[in-house]
């Protein structure tokens, strides 16, 4: 871990523990609901159900991205 992950944000939370909403993730992908949740119910994209809410932590995100490049560049 760098110590970028490990210094606190502003909320009190590191940046690799940030949880982002569905409609921040449509946002960062430039894609539509359905979309997003595609992702989510075929596991592309990991989250958590917090009651009925669903996140996204801001770590599977940033894997997600990774991964697709990676998968592109092969």
């Amino acid at each position: 871990m760098n110590a970028q992950e490990l210094a606190p944000t502003r909320r009190g939370l590191r940046a690799s523990e940030e949880l982002l909403t569905v409609p921040q993730v449509m946002a960062h992908l430039q894609l539509g609901r359905s979309a997003v949740y595609d992702l989510l119910r075929s596991g592309q994209l990991a989250s958590i159900t917090l009651g009925r809410a669903r996140r996204i932590p801001a770590h599977a995100l940033t894997d997600f991205i990774r991964t697709r490049l990676e998968q592109e560049a092969a």
